[in-house]
C-alpha cells in the first residue's frame, strides 16, 4: 500500500522543503534535522513523521503527525486535516485501528479535504472500521472513497472483499473486475478474485486466479493464502 504519499501543495520554507526531500532519501538524517527545529512549524513536524515512517516507526510517526495537526489547528492552518489523515494512516500501519479511526474522524470532520486526499481518508477510515467490526459504516465510507479515490485499486479491492463478506456477490464481482483492470499484477487482487469466484461456485476461474496469485508472489502472504486455497479444488489444479 502507498503510505502517506500526498502532501498538500503549499508554499514551503527552504528548511521545510529540504527536510521533506531528505525524508525520502535518508529518513534517519531527516529525523535529526526535523528534531533540531521541531518547534519551527507544523510542516517540520510532518517531516519528522515522514522520517519516522521511512524507518517503519509507525506508532511514533502517528503521534508526531497528531502533534502537527494540533499545532496547525491552533494556527488556523487548513493543512491540519492532512496531518490528521497521515496520523490515521500511520496508526493503521502500526496496527491500532481504534486510534486510526479517531484520527481519521478528525481529518474528515475538518471539512477541508477534497478530491484524492478526501477519498484516501475515507478509504483508510473504512479499513479501520472493518478492523473494529463496524461493517455497515465501513460500507458507507468505501462508497465515499470510490468517489474520490476511484483510480486506487486498493479501494476497489477492499470494496469487493467487503461485498463478498456481506454476501453481495454481484457487487463483489463488479468491484473486483475494476481492481483487476487497474492492478492485475497484484497478488492480493488475484487472491480476492479467486475468493469471489469460489464463492460464486466457479472452481475453474477461482483456481486460475489463485494460480496467478501464487505466480506473482509465491512467498508473500497473498501467494501463500492462494496456494492453500487451491487445495479446495484439486480437480481444478490439474
Amino acid at each position: 500500500m502507498m503510505l502517506l504519499a500526498w502532501i498538500a501543495a503549499q508554499a514551503l520554507a527552504p528548511a521545510e522543503q529540504a527536510c521533506l526531500a531528505q525524508a525520502r532519501r535518508d529518513p534517519a538524517a531527516a529525523e535529526q534535522v526535523a528534531r533540531g527545529a521541531i518547534g519551527a512549524s507544523p510542516r517540520l513536524r510532518q517531516c519528522l513523521g515522514l522520517a519516522l515512517v521511512g524507518q517503519d516507526r509507525f506508532s511514533e510517526a502517528a503521534v508526531v503527525f497528531a502533534e502537527a495537526a494540533r499545532a496547525a489547528e491552533l494556527a488556523k492552518d487548513p493543512a491540519a486535516a492532512d496531518y490528521w489523515a497521515q496520523s490515521g494512516n500511520a496508526w493503521l500501519a502500526a496496527g491500532d485501528a481504534t486510534k486510526a479511526r479517531q484520527a481519521l474522524d478528525a481529518a474528515l470532520a475538518a471539512g477541508t479535504l477534497t478530491g484524492l486526499p478526501r477519498g484516501e481518508a475515507y478509504l483508510d477510515r473504512a479499513r479501520a472500521l472493518v478492523a473494529v467490526g463496524d461493517v455497515k459504516a465501513a460500507r458507507t465510507d468505501l462508497d465515499q472513497a470510490l468517489l474520490g479515490a476511484g483510480d486506487d485499486p486498493l479501494a476497489w479491492l477492499l470494496s469487493a472483499t467487503l461485498a463478498r463478506r456481506q454476501g453481495d456477490i454481484t457487487r463483489a464481482r463488479a468491484d473486483i473486475a475494476q481492481a483487476l483492470r487497474r492492478s492485475a499484477d497484484d497478488a492480493s487482487v488475484q487472491l480476492e478474485a479467486g475468493n469471489i469466484a469460489a464463492q460464486s461456485g466457479d472452481a475453474t476461474k477461482a483456481a486460475a486466479a489463485w494460480r496467478e496469485a501464487v505466480r506473482l508472489a509465491p512467498d508473500a502472504p497473498a501467494g501463500r493464502s492462494a496456494a492453500n486455497a487451491l487445495k479446495q479444488f484439486p480437480e481444478a489444479t490439474q
